[in-house]
């Protein structure tokens, strides 16, 4: 079974009319026909069913028949990561943690960060692919770039980590974080945090862990932390 998307569609819709690519790919790629059935999501929780009402590879048109709900999951994770000076690496992390579980992300930009900019536009594109792949029904919520000093400093209500390889003192993040939290943990560039911006962190609350014994790429730490978050909550 396949899902679409669109973001469109709201709990009062009726019908969706789907962009001359989908359209091609619905009826060329697919070979879907009038009357047969599709399941479409807006990424917000929604599962519509509906059926084609014209199959026309330009303007595929469905009618919505029901929809269902589904409740978020009783965690919450937030990643901050900086944008790794490989582009592809970030756009890696984002598909794998999209399919693993993930409702928010955000670049930060740290004194040794090698890649200062984020195109947005394609990393949702690719998060929606691997949200449309896992047949999940949210979309993770893509911030924008900001500066780590900027980041720390805002107020937050999830309980917040900072993972780097500095040799000071550290927790195991596995066994600190508990179930149904909703987290927040930094990751850092390629070269690490800098010295100051751990010790910021630290001062606007966040705890020191490590994520294992190995020092990992910037990519593969995030997805770790994401894992051991989902891990937790089985």
């Amino acid at each position: 079974m396949f899902l679409f998307f669109n973001a469109q569609l709201t709990s009062e819709s009726k019908k969706v009319t789907f962009s001359r690519e989908e359209s091609k790919h619905i009826t060329r790629v697919l070979r879907k026909k009038t009357g047969d059935q599709l399941q479409i999501t807006n990424g917000n929780g929604n599962l519509f069913i509906a059926n084609i009402i014209n199959d026309n590879p330009n303007k595929c048109e469905a009618l919505i028949e029901k929809f269902h709900f589904f409740e978020r999951s009783n965690y919450f994770t937030h990643i901050a990561v900086a944008p790794t000076k490989n582009n592809d690496r970030l756009e890696w992390f984002l598909e794998k943690a999209t399919e693993i579980g993930i409702d928010e992300i955000t670049p930060i930009i740290c004194k040794n960060s090698e890649r200062k900019t984020v195109k947005s536009e394609r990393l949702v594109k690719i998060m929606i692919s691997a949200m449309k792949q896992s047949m999940d029904y949210y979309l993770p919520k893509l911030n924008s770039a900001i500066n780590f000093n900027d980041f720390v400093k805002k107020s937050s209500n999830h309980k917040k980590f900072i993972a780097h390889c500095n040799n000071s003192e550290k927790s195991s993040f596995f066994d600190t974080i508990n179930k149904k939290e909703s987290i927040l943990i930094l990751i850092g560039p390629e070269g690490d945090f800098d010295s100051s911006e751990i010790e910021m962190a630290k001062e606007n609350g966040f705890k020191a862990v490590t994520l294992g014994e190995k020092r990992l790429r910037t990519e593969t730490a995030a997805l770790v932390a994401t894992h051991t978050i989902a891990l937790k909550n089985e």
